[in-house]
């Protein structure tokens, strides 16, 4: 499986190059290796994409979500300063999880209704664990031989040919993962299975060195947040489950040492908030639109999406924005 090009927003993959001396990626401080640089923002830095990123919906019946996911786009959309495009993060709908599959249909109307009255701009979505029909409830019986057990429903509800892909958009080029591998007993762990890995080693093998890579996956590839997200030192050792936040780090980490022109990973599903920059690369994990699943506030975070500027010289900033839901 080679997947290019996300299909549902017909968004373009071209190979963007710039002159060899526009983007520092190649900058050393003394003898500290590149990858270990951070890079600050260049003078006379040009603004190349505005991005949304919406992460988290969690839509369903449940009083206040569907109001809140419009007044989200809409707020979104709304800016002055518009974005350019709309990153969708994955957990689109309440739970399929766990939820029997006549509940799942419903939310998944809920969604598109809403999404189709209310996206006016490009827009791309991932997958979330949220999103995957009955993988918490494999001894349930009416799932058995459903053509849409799995990831199978949300992919085609969301319109999307392949779980992963990768495209380019002025002048940056995006990889969209699947961050969910099904456990061994029940539920999921966020992990990029061996196929996908390695087509993500060679869509960053063919990119040019000197275009920026923005990365979108649901689960934090890594994260803060991710050590606060319950009691997790209550045995003396930090325990941060294999669902909040990817195992297979140590190895992305490798991998995107090989290539340092990936400068930014976006992600959600903790419904918290964290910046961390590490080995040169910014993992941004910016909340939910949700809040506290259409109950308040997450620990200390409300309902939000994030406004990210993306620049010609690899750099990028990111804005939290909190809409009136």
């Amino acid at each position: 499986m080679t997947p290019t090009n996300p299909s549902p927003t017909g968004l373009p993959r071209r190979n963007f190059l710039k002159s060899a001396g526009a983007l520092m990626f190649g900058a050393t401080l003394g003898a500290t290796p590149a990858a270990l640089a951070v890079i600050p923002p260049q003078p006379g830095r040009k603004r190349l994409l505005r991005i949304a990123h919406l992460t988290d919906i969690h839509v369903s019946d449940r009083k206040g979500a569907p109001e809140g996911m419009a007044a989200a786009i809409r707020h979104a959309q709304g800016q002055a300063d518009r974005p350019d495009l709309l990153l969708f993060g994955g957990d689109c709908i309440g739970d399929a999880l766990e939820t029997p599959k006549a509940e799942v249909l419903r939310q998944w109307e809920l969604w598109e209704k809403i999404f189709a009255a209310e996206v006016k701009l490009p827009h791309v979505v991932c997958l979330g664990n949220h999103d995957i029909l009955g993988w918490s409830r494999r001894g349930d019986v009416t799932l058995a031989g459903d053509p849409d057990y799995g990831k199978a429903l949300a992919l085609r509800r969301l319109g999307l040919k392949e779980r992963y892909f990768s495209f380019d958009r002025a002048g940056w080029h995006f990889v969209v993962l699947d961050s969910m591998e099904m456990g061994a007993t029940n539920g999921y762990l966020a992990r990029l299975d061996e196929e996908q890995f390695a087509w993500l080693a060679r869509d960053l093998a063919a990119t040019p060195a000197t275009t920026p890579v923005c990365v979108l996956s649901h689960i934090p590839i890594l994260s803060a947040a991710a050590f606060l997200d319950g009691d997790l030192a209550k045995t003396g050792n930090w325990e941060v489950p294999g669902a909040w936040m990817h195992l297979d780090l140590r190895r992305i980490k490798d991998l995107f040492l090989q290539h340092t022109n990936v400068r930014l990973c976006l992600s959600g599903h903790l419904h918290m908030v964290d910046d961390v920059t590490y080995l040169g690369v910014r993992y941004l994990c910016n909340g939910a639109v949700c809040g506290g699943w259409w109950k308040g506030n997450y620990q200390e975070f409300g309902p939000v999406y994030a406004l990210i500027d993306l620049y010609d010289d690899g750099s990028a900033e990111n804005r939290l924005v909190a809409y009136q839901v």
